[in-house]
């Protein structure tokens, strides 16, 4: 991949984490928290993966993935209304 593909990319990524964290800061909803903080270690996983270390990469991956899964269940069972 070409140097100047990858720092476009990087930059496209950064963007997108910067948007979800204002988003997740405005969101009152729960549920829609925790899958957002999900797309963010998605977002994440994907820029370890261009700055070539894959290991960090799954790592976050799976920890986001699990704590994601874990926060909507705990979520689903506690509830919460929003004012």
């Amino acid at each position: 991949m070409s140097p100047h593909i990858a720092d476009m990319l990087n930059i496209v990524f950064l963007t997108f984490l910067v948007v979800i964290a204002i988003a997740v800061s405005y969101v009152k909803d729960l549920i829609y928290a925790a899958i957002l903080l999900g797309a963010y270690s998605v977002s994440i996983a994907l820029i370890w993966l261009l700055m070539s270390a894959p290991d960090l990469a799954i790592t976050e991956a799976a920890a986001g993935i699990g704590m994601t899964t874990l926060m909507i269940a705990v979520i689903s069972k506690i509830g919460r209304r929003v004012d």
